[in-house]
C-alpha cells in the first residue's frame, strides 16, 4: 500500500472517535443525531466505514424521513470499481445531514445501462449522477505512432464519444450529471518535454481534461476535477497503482473520505447548501498581535517580515472571496474603536471596512454576536463559516451553533487561506455578475436600514427608497443567474425545486409557460435579479411551480408588487385561474402563510393540508384587487 494519503485536516478531531461509534452501536436506541455528532468531526477511513455500517443500521430501523428531509438518490457509472466509495459517500452526506442513497452501475458496463430504459440505474431515478472513465479507457494501447494532427483527430474523437455519453445520460434522468475528469495514471515516456511525443498517453489525457472545461459548459455538466487535486497532492495520495491491478480500484481507499467530500461539495452546491459567508476573528487571525495591547505600530502585518506577510496574504485570499460574492462579516472581542482602527489608518491593510458587510466588535460572547450577524445579514446560521486562531474561541461556537461551519485553522498563519480553500465551505457551480455586486448590495442594504432607523412610519420609509421593480421573461443572458437562484435559494422559496440549465431552457422553450426573473433598484443602487417566478399550464389555469426571492429584499412590498405583476400577465395570458403551492422544507418556514397572505383560498377539492404537510392554494383572476405599493414596475433590465 502507499504511504501517502490525504485527509479532511480542517474538521475537528474527535477525542476517540472509534470508541464513540462502539457506544453509539451498543445503545439499545441509537440515533442519527448521535451519529452525526461523531461523523462531523474528522475520521480516518475505516472510522468511515464504521460509521456507515451504523448509519444503514440506524436508517433501517428509522420512520420514513422528515419534512425537508428526502434522501438523495446518487448513482455511479464508472469503468473502475466504485463499490469502495459508496461508505465514505453516504458519511459525507450525513456530515451535511442529507441521507443519500447509492447505486453503483456494473462495472463497465455505463453504456448498456443508459441504452437500456428499463436499466437498474434508470429505476433508481438517480437525482445525481456520476460518470467516470479511467484513462486507459479511453486512450487505449493505439495512440502512440500519432503525429500532431492524428494526435488533435483522436483527441476529439475521444471528446465527441463523453459528449454522446453526456446526451445519453440527459436523455434518460433529469438531475445533476457530474462528470470526473481522468485520473493521470501513465507515466512519462519522455519526462519534461512530453508534449513533443503527440501520441503520449500522458500528455493526450492531459489535453483531454483541459479540453473537458469547455464541454462540459456547452452541455450543462458539471466537472468533479480530480486531476487538479491530483496535481496539488501528488498521484500516490489518491492512486494505488497494485489495487489498481488487484482490484481495479483507481481511487486509494484510504482516499476515499477525501474523494466524497470533494464530490460533495458540487452535489450541495447544486442544491445551495454552500456557505454564504465568512465571519472573520480579527487579532491573530487578520493582523499578528493584538491591536488593544500592540497599537497600530505594534500589530505584524505588511512587507518587512514573514508572519506580517503571512497576513497579508491571507488578506488578499478572503479579499478575493468577497469579490466574487462572498459576503464577509467581523466578529472582535474588542472596543470598536480599536477594532475599527487597522482598516482605517494602517498602511498594509489589505481590507477595508467597505469589504466588510457587517461589523461586530464588543465584548459579548462570540455565538451571540454570531447569531446578531446572521440575523442583520438575514441569511441562515448554515451559511456562516467562523475563522478565528484561538481554540476556545471556536469550541465554544461548535458548542452553541453547531451549524455553523468553523475549520481547525493551523497554527501557521501562512496556512489560513489554504485551510479555507481546501475545505470547500465555498463551492460554487456558476459566477454570475450579480456576485460580483454582492458586497455592495450589502453595505447599500446597511444604508437602508440607517433611513429606516431615522423615520417614523414604515409608508414613508417605503416611499423614499424610490423603489423600481424591472422584469422580463428569462432569456439566455440571465440565464446562469436564474439557474443560480433556483438552485441556491433556500428560505424564501415556495417549492424548492431545483432545476439544470437545460431543464429551465426547456421551460423557456414553452410558450405557454409564464417566466419572470425580477430585478430591484432603489436610491441606493441596484439589488440585483431577486425574484425567479415560474407558472406552467394546466387547464385554464396557471400552477405556480416556482416563486422564490432573495431575502435581502424582503418587508419591501415586493412580495406584493410581484403578485401584481404575475396576475397582470397571467391575465394577458387568458388565465382565469392561479394555483400555488407551498412544499415545506426543513428552511422556508417563513413562507408558509406567503398564499394567505396574498388573498388566495386552500383548494376546494383538495385537503388544505396534505401527508407532507404541503398546501395547495388558489386565486381567480376575476376577483384579484391589486395590492397598493411604493414600487414603480418597469418591463425590461439591464443585466449586471
Amino acid at each position: 500500500m502507499n504511504s501517502r494519503s490525504v485527509d479532511l485536516y480542517w474538521l475537528e478531531r474527535h477525542p476517540n472517535a472509534s470508541e464513540a461509534l462502539s457506544v453509539i452501536s451498543k445503545s439499545p436506541e441509537p440515533t442519527l443525531d448521535a451519529l452525526h455528532g461523531v461523523v462531523g468531526k474528522y475520521l480516518d477511513f475505516l472510522q468511515v466505514n464504521r460509521a456507515d455500517k451504523l448509519l444503514q443500521r440506524i436508517l433501517a430501523g428509522s420512520p420514513p424521513p422528515a419534512v425537508g428531509s428526502k434522501p438523495l438518490r446518487f448513482a455511479i457509472l464508472s469503468t473502475s470499481t466504485a463499490d469502495h466509495l459508496l461508505p465514505a459517500i453516504r458519511v459525507a452526506g450525513w456530515r451535511r445531514s442529507q441521507i443519500i442513497e447509492t447505486h453503483t452501475g456494473e462495472y463497465g458496463q455505463y453504456l448498456q445501462e443508459l441504452e437500456n430504459p428499463h436499466s437498474d440505474v434508470i429505476k433508481f431515478k438517480p437525482d445525481v449522477m456520476l460518470l467516470v472513465f479511467h484513462a486507459q479507457h479511453l486512450i487505449g494501447n493505439s495512440a502512440l505512432t500519432l503525429t500532431h494532427q492524428e494526435a488533435d483527430a483522436y483527441v476529439e474523437s475521444i471528446l465527441e464519444r463523453i459528449r454522446t455519453v453526456w446526451r445519453l445520460a440527459k436523455s434518460r434522468f433529469q438531475g445533476q450529471l457530474i462528470q470526473q475528469t481522468i485520473i493521470p495514471t501513465y507515466l512519462p515516456l519522455v519526462g519534461s518535454n512530453e508534449q513533443r511525443l503527440p501520441g503520449s498517453p500522458m500528455r493526450l489525457v492531459a489535453r483531454i481534461n483541459h479540453a473537458l472545461g469547455a464541454l462540459a459548459d456547452a452541455e450543462g455538466v458539471d466537472l468533479f476535477t480530480i486531476d487538479a487535486q491530483i496535481a496539488r497532492d501528488g498521484i500516490d495520495a489518491w492512486h494505488d497503482t497494485a489495487l489498481w491491478h488487484r482490484a481495479k480500484q483507481e481511487i486509494s481507499p484510504r482516499a476515499a473520505p477525501a474523494y466524497a467530500d470533494h464530490l460533495l461539495r458540487l452535489v450541495m452546491a447544486q442544491r445551495g447548501r454552500s456557505a454564504k459567508c465568512l465571519v472573520l476573528d480579527l487579532d491573530n487571525t487578520l493582523w499578528g498581535g493584538v491591536i488593544g495591547d500592540d497599537g497600530l505600530e505594534g500589530i505584524k502585518l505588511g512587507q518587512g517580515s514573514a508572519i506580517g506577510e503571512a497576513y497579508i496574504a491571507f488578506q488578499s485570499f478572503v479579499r478575493d472571496l468577497s469579490r466574487r460574492g462572498i459576503i464577509l462579516a467581523v466578529c472582535s472581542k474588542n472596543d470598536v474603536a480599536n477594532a475599527r482602527l487597522p482598516f482605517e489608518q494602517h498602511p498594509e491593510m489589505l481590507l477595508k471596512l467597505t469589504d466588510i458587510a457587517c461589523f461586530i466588535a464588543n465584548w459579548d460572547d462570540k455565538a451571540t454576536n454570531i447569531r446578531q450577524i446572521a440575523a442583520q445579514l438575514n441569511i441562515g446560521l448554515d451559511s456562516l463559516v467562523f475563522v478565528d486562531d484561538n481554540p476556545f474561541e471556536r469550541n465554544i461556537v461548535r458548542r452553541e451553533l453547531p451549524m455553523i461551519a468553523v475549520p481547525e485553522l493551523p497554527e501557521e498563519p501562512a496556512l489560513y487561506g489554504q485551510c479555507i480553500a481546501d475545505a470547500g465551505y465555498f463551492e460554487a457551480l456558476q459566477v454570475t455578475s450579480d456576485d460580483f455586486q454582492r458586497n455592495g448590495q450589502y453595505l447599500a442594504n446597511a444604508e437602508r436600514d440607517r433611513l429606516r432607523a431615522s423615520h417614523t412610519d414604515l409608508k414613508g420609509y417605503l416611499k423614499s427608497l424610490e423603489m423600481e421593480l424591472r422584469w422580463q421573461a428569462f432569456d439566455a443572458v440571465g440565464l446562469q443567474r436564474i439557474v443560480q437562484l433556483i438552485n441556491k435559494t433556500n428560505q424564501f422559496n415556495l417549492t424548492t425545486r431545483r432545476y439544470t440549465e437545460a431543464e429551465v431552457q426547456a421551460i423557456i422553450d414553452e410558450p405557454r409557460a409564464l417566466t419572470l426573473q425580477i430585478r430591484l433598484l432603489d436610491k441606493f443602487g441596484d439589488n440585483g435579479i431577486i425574484g425567479i417566478v415560474i407558472g406552467l399550464p394546466e387547464a385554464d389555469a396557471l400552477r405556480l411551480d416556482t416563486w422564490l426571492m432573495s431575502c435581502r429584499v424582503l418587508g419591501r412590498q415586493v412580495e406584493e408588487a410581484t403578485m401584481n405583476l404575475v396576475v397582470e400577465r397571467a391575465r394577458s395570458m387568458g388565465v382565469r385561474r392561479l394555483i400555488g403551492e407551498y412544499i415545506p422544507t426543513k428552511k422556508n418556514g417563513m413562507v408558509k402563510e406567503h398564499y394567505r397572505k396574498l388573498g388566495f383560498l386552500p383548494l376546494d377539492n383538495v385537503a388544505d393540508t396534505l401527508a407532507d404537510g404541503a398546501t395547495t392554494w388558489e386565486h381567480r383572476i376575476d376577483s384579484y384587487t391589486p395590492f397598493e405599493t411604493s414600487i414603480s414596475t418597469v418591463q425590461g433590465m439591464t443585466h449586471g
